[in-house]
């Protein structure tokens, strides 16, 4: 019989002197080597679940949760917000003309106004906001139809876009500035408000256009060609999108820093929403004293400029009036969620602290029954 010998260093992976001037046959072992990471012996703590520990978690998740969205839900329900809805699908709605008889191709504007009445005062800033209903910006293709470089104010961008703006990327030979789908369908119905006094006078509201959109987007993201100055040379050469009446240079022509790709309405239509119905700001109302409410109780009459249909992919628009609080704007599912889950962890608290009590069977004394 042939004797083997063991050696522990070939076992852990460590061939032997004669092996190691053995050549190119020499076959090394696949085995880890003998460390404590590689063989798992790192020290490790597992907690161990018991009652002293269980039931005092779920009290604690409790008590802290409900209070906490008890605060949440009625900050948001100090939040007012007035919706209206101006589709036009009614038949009795001002807007029912305008729904039906206009089109991208329309050429003549159509105006309908919109009465409504506040039954409480809005205080302090009030934004107003744009909503469509069944319109899917989430949508992959129409997600990626964007030229990014372009919108940054790249020149080579700008006379040959990028592929994904297929196939809103060139018109009659030309390259279209901003190109693809998310541009080519922005939003262009003009939105104004009035206030009616006792006397029957329509007043004015002003509205601010500016300070809208995210920072980043408007100082980093987005930029003209050539600077702010002399856009109908910057973007000589270019079409508009298709369904524009006019091009990006002429979106607001009396503000050079509100103009082109810098247009702050164009660059919160380009942030995409997540869901099929969405809300986008279109404008604030900014509060001017501190004794009289930014929107007092009344009537009022919005004018709308109808450029946008919506009845073709039966979509919905509305408007929105809204104030915000620390958290935001109005959610109350945030604050139903905390006190949903507080109560549901301080119920099995409870069942389980029952159970615990009822059935709990051990014997703590040492002896040994029978």
């Amino acid at each position: 019989m042939m004797a083997s010998s063991y050696n522990a260093k070939e076992e852990d992976g460590h061939n032997s002197g004669a092996s190691n001037n053995g050549g190119a046959g020499v076959v090394k072992s696949k085995k880890p080597d003998n460390t404590a990471f590689k063989q798992q012996r790192l020290p490790a703590w597992q907690p161990i679940l018991t009652a002293g520990t269980v039931l005092p978690a779920f009290f604690v998740i409790g008590l802290i949760f409900i209070p906490i969205g008890i605060g949440l839900f009625v900050s948001s329900n100090n939040i007012k917000e007035f919706e209206i809805d101006y589709t036009g699908v009614d038949i009795n709605n001002p807007c029912y003309n305008c729904a039906k008889n206009f089109s991208w191709n329309s050429t003549t504007p159509c105006v309908c106004s919109v009465p409504f009445t506040l039954e409480q005062p809005f205080e302090s800033n009030v934004f107003m906001y744009y909503g469509l209903s069944n319109f899917y910006q989430n949508h992959r293709r129409y997600v990626k139809s964007r030229d990014d470089s372009q919108l940054n104010g790249d020149q080579s961008a700008l006379k040959n876009p990028s592929k994904e703006c297929e196939p809103y990327r060139t018109s009659e030979g030309q390259p279209i500035a901003p190109c693809g789908a998310i541009a080519n369908s922005l939003f262009n119905d003009t939105l104004e408000l009035y206030h009616i006094d006792s006397n029957g006078t329509r007043n004015t509201i002003p509205l601010v256009k500016k300070g809208i959109a995210w920072w980043t987007d408007k100082h980093v993201k987005f930029r003209n060609p050539g600077g702010n100055n002399n856009l109908t040379v910057a973007f000589q050469g270019t079409s508009k999108p298709v369904n524009w009446r006019k091009p990006v240079y002429e979106l607001d022509p009396s503000d050079p820093e509100n103009n082109g790709f810098i247009n702050e309405d164009f660059i919160v239509w380009m942030r995409t929403a997540a869901l099929p119905t969405f809300r986008k700001l279109y404008r604030i109302i900014q509060k001017k004293s501190s004794t009289t409410p930014t929107l007092p109780s009344g009537k009022y009459l919005l004018e709308i400029t109808y450029n946008y249909p919506v009845l073709s992919f039966d979509g919905r628009k509305r408007m929105i009036l809204s104030t915000i609080s620390w958290m935001g704007g109005k959610n109350p599912f945030l604050g139903i969620a905390y006190i949903t889950v507080g109560s549901i962890c301080f119920f099995l608290g409870v069942v389980l602290l029952i159970i615990h009590h009822k059935y709990d069977t051990r014997n703590n004394s040492p002896d040994i029954p029978n």
